[in-house]
């Protein structure tokens, strides 16, 4: 397989997994649907940096060592269950919490105090980063896949960062197309309803893939 031929087949791959709806995606269009549109590129940078990250070390060999330790696997799987519930339920919290300013000062109070970004670039870096990184399947997905796209006799370092840039790429590109969807829809979403609905269901997604990586195999 030549390295051209490999760039297009593992951007097809990464390319369909990009696509499809996640944790990501819902964090980004959640963040970026607030109003917080630095907050939601630090999400969105946080990501890619964990992806970068695991690219890396996937072709330096060290993240063989999460499939060949079964500790260490699990370690990393409960930290990022924890940290996914722990950020979900915060999430439920918070819109709790809204949800009673709302009925004590009414629509008209909640305009009065605006949408105040909770953090800006640097709180969803680090987000965005600890969700990627605490999440071991990434690692697991990194392993099991992007050797088999390094050709024969290429230099395997630097063949796997260069195949790891088109994955962070189409997540960039896609990431765009979220986060400018969000923002068409910004007006809708700044509801109470709508973001009571938007809130809820982003929280109850979050918790559900803290349980889903607390329970599987």
């Amino acid at each position: 397989m030549e390295m051209t031929t490999a760039l297009w087949s593992f951007a097809l791959v990464v390319g369909l997994l990009t696509l499809t709806p996640g944790l990501d995606t819902a964090l980004i269009l959640r963040t970026s649907a607030l109003g917080r549109r630095r907050q939601a590129w630090g999400v969105v940078l946080g990501i890619q940096t964990g992806t970068l990250l695991w690219g890396t070390l996937t072709s330096a060999g060290v993240t063989a060592l999460l499939t060949a330790s079964q500790v260490g696997y699990e370690i990393l799987r409960w930290a990022g269950a924890a940290y996914l519930v722990w950020m979900g339920i915060g999430m439920l919290r918070a819109r709790a919490g809204a949800a009673d300013r709302e009925a004590t000062d009414g629509p008209a109070g909640d305009a009065e105090r605006g949408d105040a970004p909770a953090g800006g670039l640097a709180a969803g870096w680090r987000r965005g980063l600890l969700t990627n990184l605490l999440n071991p399947k990434v690692g697991v997905f990194y392993v099991a896949v992007l050797p088999q796209f390094i050709p024969a006799g290429a230099p395997h370092f630097a063949a796997g960062v260069a195949l790891t840039w088109v994955h962070v790429l189409e997540g960039l590109l896609w990431s765009l197309v979220l986060v400018g969807f969000a923002r068409a829809l910004r007006g809708w979403l700044r509801r109470p309803a709508a973001r009571r609905v938007m809130d809820r269901v982003t929280g109850a997604v979050v918790v559900g893939f803290g349980v889903r990586l607390a329970v599987s195999d």
